[in-house]
């Protein structure tokens, strides 16, 4: 690997990335106000219905100090989803992950709504109990799991969906080439020398000879970002250059064996089958 220009700007990637998030937020935002009105609203009118009226103003704070607190949470939520994406990662690893996460959510959730509506009721001269919402955490916790896994589940759908940067030729015609980044320092390999692309947890392993490269990016992000670039995925955890592809051989069971050109064989689910027989 040499240090050389750069043909993929990682500050254009990042920028799209922030770009993609900051959108994400925005609409996560409007939905999540959206329904704090609504159901502000409802429970006057439900009071009302009840001989139990109470003002506007109080259903109002309830709601939108819970919708301030999933803001705040929310940009982590995304950080651990895409660290830990669903269908990429092992699931197991998954589950525990995000479950565990979810606990620690509800718990930050409805400590944070609680402190707030205690610090507004004592400013407008009332009284809220700052640890009513966490007394009935068994209530509240039952909500907020739903809440964290649409927010990881609509987010990871985001993430696939979110086109990311194509490759781009480098100026003087040099192929476009995978910014791999070592401490300070920044390297480009080459696309037409990275025969397959392998997940490794939060990284991935750029195979261009006897000894991959490490590369931290989830194989996901790998995948759009090598849209048109001649990759296709053979399975969860791999990614393949087409033009490295020198036979593929299908198994009983659907599933197939690519041959390469310098002799390895890699192991392709059948789910993967049709896209990589389709023409590029």
């Amino acid at each position: 690997m040499t240090d050389r220009a750069a043909p993929m700007s990682s500050d254009a990637s990042a920028g799209g990335a922030r770009r993609r998030d900051r959108l994400f937020l925005g609409v996560f935002m409007l939905v999540a106000a959206a329904i704090a009105v609504v159901d502000a609203f409802s429970v006057t009118d439900d009071r009302a219905k009840a001989g139990r009226p109470i003002g506007l103003w109080e259903p109002l704070v309830w709601e939108t100090s819970s919708v301030l607190a999933l803001l705040a949470l929310a940009p982590l939520v995304m950080a651990l989803t895409r660290r830990m994406q669903p269908l990429v990662a092992p699931w197991p690893r998954v589950l525990a992950v995000h479950l565990g996460a979810a606990v620690a959510f509800s718990l930050v959730h409805v400590t944070v709504m609680g402190a707030v509506r205690w610090a507004v009721y004592a400013a407008l001269g009332g009284f809220y109990s700052a640890l009513g919402p966490l007394r009935d955490f068994p209530y509240e916790f039952r909500k907020d799991l739903l809440i964290y896994l649409g927010v990881v589940a609509i987010y990871a759908t985001w993430l696939r969906a979110w086109p990311g940067p194509p490759p781009a030729e480098a100026a003087g015609g040099d192929p476009a080439a995978i910014e791999v980044r070592d401490g300070a320092r920044r390297h480009f390999v080459p696309l037409t020398e990275v025969a397959f692309i392998e997940a490794a947890g939060n990284y991935v392993e750029l195979h261009r000879g006897p000894t991959p490269i490490l590369h931290r990016a989830p194989l996901s992000s790998m995948e759009r970002q090598l849209a048109g670039a001649g990759f296709v995925r053979i399975h969860r955890s791999r990614l393949v250059r087409r033009a490295a592809i020198s036979e593929v051989e299908s198994k009983p069971s659907g599933d197939f064996v690519v041959r390469l050109a310098d002799g390895r064989e890699l192991m392709g689910s059948r789910r993967y089958r049709k896209p990589l027989l389709d023409p590029a």
